[in-house]
């Protein structure tokens, strides 16, 4: 079945769907982590709408602390269908150790902010003062 050419996108309009540059789209192109469909009589690359999807992983990925090079590896992982070898392996399972202990971090520096915040309202309410505000 073909794809017709209406419903790939252009790079510009991946960039702007994404928020991505249009050099770090073409940056991950040539990295492998995408690939463009195809190429349009004019030389444009053509991307199928589900790099969407791909590039929002990458950037989730990122910004949760993995590597270009982690993140490919998962994402080569997935498209080959296959297992991951013993030393990925162990790479995910440390990356999701690190990541259980930030969450654990995360959700005892929020239990210590409420605790701030109940005292300093309950403070509030007893002597009628307001705190500064910054």
């Amino acid at each position: 079945m073909a794809i017709l050419p209406e419903t790939l996108l252009r790079i510009g309009e991946v960039s702007t769907h994404t928020q991505l540059s249009v050099k770090t789209v073409r940056y991950y192109e040539e990295r492998g982590l995408i690939q463009a469909s195809r190429r349009s009589s004019g030389g444009f690359r053509l991307f199928d709408p589900t790099v969407l999807e791909r590039l929002q992983f990458i950037r989730r990925s990122q910004a949760l602390g993995l590597s270009l090079q982690d993140i490919q590896d998962i994402l080569d992982m997935a498209d080959r269908g296959a297992r991951p070898c013993k030393s990925v392996r162990q790479k995910f399972q440390a990356k999701i150790a690190a990541i259980d202990d930030q969450m654990t971090q995360l959700q005892q520096l929020r239990t210590q902010l409420v605790e701030l915040m109940d005292g300093a309202d309950q403070a509030e309410q007893l002597d009628g003062q307001h705190l500064p505000h910054h």
